[in-house]
């Protein structure tokens, strides 16, 4: 240990390393050094034997070098730089220097600390814009960037899923005293068993369907940093591939819980409903509670064992933590009320930006026609489909395949227990009808929300809109001349929300 301390404190001298620095800081977390130099910033893991990962030889540590290299450049290329050797002693090392190795280190270019976004959501200035970039950037990683596991590796199958989740309630209960506080983990156990027992069979066809891949691992706002306006991604886990080759609705579930820890449930919603925009992965949601409940309980576990660690005040600050998290995780187990709200009116109304407030506050899964109408051709959301008014994607046929689709994705979502909202114009009867007998069928509530507005607003924005080119939709002022010649109005029966049947 004595050695280890002499060998962090020299690296603190510029003559260490193989360029111009002047005042070089450490930064000490449970598993590495991060020594900040300015330009650049080197980390070196330190040789410990954790049970979970395994530091604790030079070789070891050097692979786990190669792999933490690895995994991050799929997201932040221009950050990690390579692997280096330190070399010399440890009373003299020389980083990048000539001779044999005794210890390795990830280089980095250093960016500021404050930079980070749970830094930037402390001091007010985390924003919508934020939270769009990391759901589009991730949706592309999960979608092109992930290697997909094979079929006959260990991750991602049901036992592998309930491993991690049966450690973090007997890790938890070995530090609970409180009688009550044990009852709410033993009612959060008895859940999680039984709806691993009940998912299970999705977990197993989600890996047969490729949805386990090699994730980041370790998604939250302290991993993320917003950096010369563009968003940074880091930090991956590269100790425990059981902690990283997960199915990637485990993966968004952490973020989704780390935005609920911090009080911006708006936000969760908005970044599940962009993430979900854009890989469509709807089918994936029945899981997303359960896990999202899990990584809740990773964090009361952390909680818990610092809190072993400590006394007096301290350590009811920590235990209270662990019962903000316990909360959390009891809230996420809760069932939602479920409704179907569906909009009715012409291009340019205003149905998106109106349904993009609902679907945050107070909550709902938002399906857009525009999206999924592409998304069935094998476009993407922005792409031009030049398909004119009654043709191809919107043709009688396509139309009528978009809204089976719309129905089925709307009902999958609300078995799942999700609230939905479809964005469509739904200007006949019979697309209402359809969706109607959805909600019907599950005896849940249905609402029509209608967007009256005058033709010449309508003709404004759509022109703006077309310029600006940032929209799925491609509604021109034909399309709209063709809805104002077709469209069946609301009847009177429709015109009032449906409650469920008592």
């Amino acid at each position: 240990m004595n050695t280890l301390r002499t060998f962090i404190h020299s690296l603190l001298t510029p003559d260490s390393y193989d360029h111009p620095t002047d005042t070089i800081r450490v930064i000490e977390t449970h598993i590495s050094w991060v020594l900040l130099t300015g330009e650049f910033a080197y980390k070196i893991k330190k040789p410990l034997d954790l049970g979970f990962l395994d530091f604790s030889t030079l070789d070891k540590r050097l692979a786990a070098c190669r792999e933490e290299v690895r995994l991050n450049r799929r997201l932040a290329p221009d950050i990690y730089i390579g692997v280096v050797p330190i070399t010399g002693t440890p009373e003299v090392p020389r980083v990048n220097g000539e001779g044999a190795p005794f210890e390795y280190a990830v280089k980095m270019r250093q960016f500021p600390a404050e930079a980070t976004l749970d830094r930037l959501d402390a001091e007010g200035g985390l924003m919508a814009r934020h939270i769009e970039s990391i759901a589009a950037t991730l949706a592309r990683f999960h979608l092109e960037g992930c290697a997909i596991a094979e079929e006959d590796s260990p991750w991602g199958t049901p036992e592998a899923v309930w491993k991690p989740v049966a450690q973090n309630f007997a890790q938890i209960a070995a530090h609970l005293d409180d009688p009550s506080d044990r009852a709410l983990l033993g009612t959060l156990q008895r859940w999680s068993e039984s709806e691993h027992a009940r998912l299970a069979p999705l977990m197993a066809a989600r890996k047969q369907n490729d949805f386990v891949r090699e994730c980041h691992g370790d998604l939250h706002l302290g991993n993320l940093a917003w950096v010369d306006g563009r968003l940074l991604v880091f930090d991956c886990i590269e100790f425990n591939p059981a902690l990283s080759w997960i199915d990637i609705q485990s993966e968004i579930a952490f973020f989704y819980m780390d935005l609920l820890q911090r009080g911006h449930d708006e936000w969760a919603w908005l970044f599940l409903n962009l993430w979900l925009g854009e890989t469509g992965d709807y089918a994936g949601l029945a899981l997303l509670r359960y896990y999202a409940a899990y990584r809740a309980m990773v964090r009361a576990k952390v909680a818990a064992i610092r809190m072993a660690q400590l006394s007096g005040a301290e350590r009811e600050t920590a235990l209270k933590e662990v019962r903000t998290l316990l909360e959390l995780a009891m809230k996420l187990t809760d069932s939602m009320r479920v409704s179907l709200s569906i909009t009715h009116g012409l291009s340019g109304s205003g149905k998106s930006t109106v349904t993009r407030e609902l679907m945050q506050q107070p909550g709902a899964i938002r399906i857009r026609s525009d999206i999924e109408r592409k998304r069935m051709a094998g476009l993407a959301a922005l792409a031009k489909s030049n398909s004119g008014v009654g043709e191809k994607l919107y043709a009688a046929d396509a139309t009528r395949q978009t809204y089976a689709r719309l129905a089925e994705l709307a009902g999958m979502l609300l078995d799942a227990g999700w609230p939905v909202i479809v964005d469509a114009t739904f200007l006949a009867r019979w697309q209402r009808d359809l969706l109607r007998t959805v909600a019907k069928d599950r005896a849940v509530e249905f609402r029509i929300l209608d967007f009256p507005v005058p033709i010449e607003t309508l003709k404004q924005r759509i022109v703006q809109r077309a310029r600006s080119g940032n929209d799925a939709s491609e509604a021109d002022l034909a399309v709209l001349q063709h809805q104002l010649d077709t469209e069946e109005p609301l009847g009177s029966d429709e015109q009032t929300v449906v409650e469920p049947a008592a």
